[in-house]
């Protein structure tokens, strides 16, 4: 039996809110760690680069975690007035821009920690593999099997 589209609608909501669910914990922890860096104390080993992206990364992931909270707090706001397809519709370009942050801010962290333990080439590779990972894994993966017939036929 295929579903209305206000089932559609509630569907889309409810799984927007667990996917949700499921990203705010880690960026979260991502936040706090990188808040909570420039207090250890060998903190002051650091180079000014370093202090930079590290600053860029704290304002990355805080961005991040907004953009991951405000679906929520949007359907909040919002919920007793209807418009639920407006809800999932800014909702989820909110949690793509929230994980485009939250990726941005990650490299920024893989980049601090790579520099200070190894050297500035190490950290410049663990940059672009983990760059390539989520840029496939996160957004090329499923925008190409979106296009494929197969896959959506299977449904």
């Amino acid at each position: 039996m295929a579903e209305t589209e206000k089932e559609k609608t509630d569907r889309q909501l409810i799984e927007l809110l667990n996917e949700l669910r499921v990203a705010l914990p880690g960026a979260q922890v991502l936040l706090a760690f990188l808040l909570t860096a420039p207090f250890q104390a060998r903190f002051g080993h650091t180079t000014g680069l370093e202090q930079a992206v590290l600053f860029a990364g704290v304002l990355l992931t805080a961005a991040g975690v907004v953009l991951l909270m405000a679906p929520s707090v949007y359907h909040r706001i919002r919920w007793n007035e209807g418009g639920k397809k407006d809800v999932v519709r800014v909702g989820h370009a909110l949690f793509l821009a929230g994980t485009a942050s939250l990726a941005l801010g990650m490299l920024c962290a893989v980049f601090v920690v790579a520099d200070f333990l190894i050297d500035l080439a190490a950290a410049v590779v663990s940059v672009i593999v983990l760059l390539a990972l989520v840029a496939v894994t996160w957004y090329l993966l499923p925008l190409e099997r979106a296009r494929d017939p197969r896959i959506r036929q299977s449904e």
